[in-house]
């Protein structure tokens, strides 16, 4: 199911099992994760998951990913999918990457 508001990027919010995704890539990515979950390539996938960003005992800000998944190796992989890559996110990944924390980047 499409749902016909747009945001300022362009991405058509668009529902996938009752769950309701920011974009169409995004949706179609949880497609393509759920059928690797089912094929028992990837295991413990999570939507949204969030992770606080705190700097001398200050927290700063959270950045919520599109998914998180163990894959094959067993090692955790988190994944953004990206059409747009505001300021705001470019500065997060930069942080997350300080604490040892790698964002796979999934585009169009």
């Amino acid at each position: 199911m499409v749902n016909n508001r747009n945001n300022k990027f362009g991405a058509i919010r668009t529902t996938i099992d009752g769950i309701t995704f920011a974009s169409k890539a995004e949706a179609t990515r949880y497609a393509e994760l759920r059928l690797m979950v089912m094929g028992n390539i990837i295991s413990e996938l999570e939507l949204q998951p969030k992770y606080p960003i705190v700097i001398n005992g200050m927290k700063v800000c959270t950045y919520v990913g599109d998914f998180k998944y163990r894959n094959e190796r067993g090692a955790i992989v988190i994944e953004d999918v990206k059409g747009m890559k505001t300021p705001v996110y470019k500065l997060k990944k930069k942080l997350m990457a300080a604490f040892g924390v790698e964002i796979v980047e999934i585009t169009k």
